[in-house]
């Protein structure tokens, strides 16, 4: 069985997490013979990890990379070789697969690997001494105890010129200080490619780092298209809709399936997200039939499921400024002018003269961080349908063509989509 990665985009927001985890079910459901496993390339903002773990589910789990790791590679031996064997033991595990180190247990514990070099040195020096081999040894005899091991994290290129430099046959592998295996220069001929699915964006510079590396087998999203190029035919599904999480139910029906009212409140909350409450110009009839459905499976009233999701978000005087910013920040690149564009929703911008200070000035240490010429967050009112806009100084800000409230703070009334709405304005601004 086979492991397959549902990863949304960096810094996930709510419908990248809640289509990674609805689609990893749904796969789970029609193919047995693959393992589908949600993850985020994100940190989680308190108010989404409370969202989840209010409706009983777990949020997808971490993970940095999709590059190939030692672990990857490692060899697992069914049968365990004694340290207290003669090493005549030895001989049907060489006639069988003719390897180059042995992994030796005293017991149930791992002591070291044998090689085949330690086996040929005894030989080579008893010979020498006696000129014949008057007993066999003990392995106890003849092991060698070394320092030298991997962890399973180790990147698979990373041990692969260890290996390349090193005089060693073998090295153990360690996970969390405990032997799990082991590696050859065998294990490096071939680097391993992991599967993955990308839902929520299909742009590699918004993808897990090591995608590269990695076989895209489907992506589920809708964004526009980016110039992301895969070796063979893949399955897609990207529709102009307002959220990923109405595709994703709309591949639950496809396949004739429902999701259970777990799966159907993480879906819901995914889309009235991404759609500001069904608000966000961006929102189909689709949408509308689909967040319908949703309540329906999920035994909730859309508004009162609403309120309280956006609710529990509170405002942003409690957040730490830099993490509430790039829980959903994504970067764009156009005529040569790097551009990155956060946005939060809240029930209220009546506090902001408490924290529009402090996030103008992170939001340009978040500029920095990035390398990024321009930096935006914009911060929107689900409620009162209205957004403001706060950016850092850049040369372009004397031409947004929003109502200026004071120095890099923009008033956005009716403006509820960074996606249909903000972006376009910003991109023109670019390319004027």
């Amino acid at each position: 069985m086979s492991k397959i990665y549902i990863t949304g985009h960096r810094n996930p927001d709510m419908d990248s997490l809640c289509s990674a985890y609805a689609y990893a079910d749904l796969k789970n459901q029609i193919d047995k013979k693959n393992e589908y496993i949600p993850v985020r390339i994100g940190s989680l903002t308190k108010s989404i990890q409370k969202f989840f773990s209010s409706i009983g589910a777990e949020a997808p789990k971490y993970k940095n990379h999709i590059y190939p790791t030692v672990k990857d590679v490692i060899l697992k031996p069914d049968e365990k070789i004694d340290i207290n064997m003669p090493l005549t033991s030895l001989s049907k595990y060489y006639n069988e697969d003719n390897p180059s180190s042995y992994p030796i247990y005293d017991g149930d514990e791992f002591i070291s690997l044998l090689t085949i070099d330690d086996i040929a040195l005894w030989f080579m020096q008893n010979i020498e001494k006696s000129k014949k081999i008057d007993s066999v040894p003990f392995i106890k005899d003849i092991l060698k105890k070394r320092e030298d091991k991997f962890d399973a994290t180790d990147l698979f290129e990373d041990g692969k010129q260890v290996m390349t430099k090193s005089k060693l046959r073998g090295y153990p592998v360690y996970e969390d200080n405990k032997y799990i295996g082991y590696v050859t220069r065998r294990c490096f001929l071939d680097a391993p490619k992991h599967n993955v699915i990308l839902v929520d964006h299909n742009e590699a510079s918004q993808s897990i780092k090591g995608l590269e590396t990695a076989n895209i087998v489907e992506i589920i999203d809708h964004h526009r298209l980016g110039a992301l190029k895969t070796i063979l035919p893949i399955y897609m599904d990207i529709e102009p809709l307002g959220s990923t999480c109405t595709i994703v139910y709309q591949q639950y029906l496809k396949n004739n399936l429902k999701p259970s009212e777990t799966v159907a409140k993480v879906l819901l909350a995914g889309l009235i997200s991404d759609t500001v409450i069904l608000k966000s110009p961006t929102t189909t009839k689709t949408d509308v039939d689909t967040a319908n459905e949703l309540t329906k499976l999920a035994n909730v009233s859309l508004n009162e499921f609403a309120e309280k999701m956006f609710s529990s978000m509170g405002g942003l005087t409690e957040d730490v400024a830099n993490e509430k910013i790039e829980s959903d920040f994504k970067i764009y690149a156009e005529n040569g002018i790097s551009v990155g564009i956060g946005q939060c929703e809240v029930v209220t911008l009546k506090d902001l003269p408490n924290y529009k200070n402090a996030y103008l000035k992170t939001l340009d240490e978040v500029r920095l961080k990035n390398s990024l010429d321009w930096a935006m967050l914009m911060i929107t009112d689900v409620i009162k349908e209205t957004s403001v806009l706060l950016t850092t100084d850049f040369k372009l800000n004397k031409n947004i063509q929003y109502r200026k409230i004071e120095n890099n703070i923009y008033d956005m009334p009716g403006v509820l989509s960074r996606k249909k709405q903000l972006l376009p304005d910003v991109l023109s601004l670019i390319n004027q």
